[in-house]
């Protein structure tokens, strides 16, 4: 007898709204950040470099809460962080301070955006093989922050883009480069934001939260950069842990075999 034929499996069509409506976000935000930049409202631009890092945040947190993440979402999240936090905070710095500096200038800025490409693609090729307890590398929300900061700064305090032009160019440099870099940085994803914590961190978060609305973008700035030297740090004393470990490893077994 002839085996019954299985009725055809249907795929599920269209994309979860909620996470991608986060996404999306982050893209509009990115992208307004540049025409902002190009009509010469660095202020608002840089504000609109942070907002896209709290979409970001969102989109993920909101996918995993909701059980929807999707290989689509996963992808559309790279892009829109390239844009976010590759060519917004790149093009921003270059028409606020890079120009002037010619092709330095633009090579400048290339490199910060070469660095968050690589970053993020280096990123989700490692996923499920790295310690999730570290980022490789300077996260690229992070970076942005760090570009975003320093002309939100500037501009409060009347700092004119060209008479910076050449720290502007060693910032963009350094910051890209770091995203590429082996450095280790703390991912706080073992923090868990669900459970029940001390009376004393609800008041330490209000004090903190008033902190940053005194000064945002000088105390936005100090805490992203504080995290950015966080890397190279917190990778070299592992290093010396390990290279401490191995020479009493060494001693212990030549005195065993004496």
């Amino acid at each position: 007898m002839d085996e019954p034929d299985k009725a055809p499996v249907k795929r599920v069509r269209g994309i979860y709204l909620l996470p991608n409506l986060f996404t999306t976000a982050t893209l509009f935000a990115g992208f307004y950040a540049i025409l902002t930049a190009v009509n010469g409202r660095f202020e608002l631009a840089a504000v609109a470099i942070f907002a896209a890092m709290i979409m970001d945040g969102l989109d993920g947190r909101v996918a995993r809460i909701t059980n929807t993440q999707t290989a689509f979402g996963a992808e559309y999240d790279s892009l829109s962080d390239m844009v976010a936090f590759g060519l917004a905070p790149s093009l921003v710095m270059y028409h606020w301070a890079l120009s002037g500096l010619g092709k330095i200038g633009w090579l400048a800025a290339f490199i910060y955006t070469a660095g968050t490409a690589l970053r993020l693609a280096r990123f989700n090729t490692q996923i499920g093989s790295m310690d999730k307890r570290y980022f490789q590398g300077l996260p690229s929300p992070s970076a942005a922050a760090i570009m975003g900061g320093s002309v939100w700064i500037a501009v409060d305090y009347g700092i004119s883009g060209p008479d910076v032009s050449w720290i502007a160019g060693v910032q963009t440099t350094v910051v890209g480069l770091l995203m590429v870099s082996n450095f280790r940085y703390y991912s706080f994803k073992e923090v868990d934001f669900r459970g029940k914590v001390p009376f004393i961190f609800v008041v330490v978060m209000m004090l903190g939260f008033a902190v940053v609305f005194l000064q945002p973008p000088l105390v936005l700035f100090l805490i992203f950069l504080t995290y950015a030297v966080s890397g190279p740090v917190v990778t070299l004393v592992q290093l010396r842990r390990k290279r401490a470990a191995r020479k009493t490893a060494v001693k212990s077994g030549a005195s065993s075999e004496t």
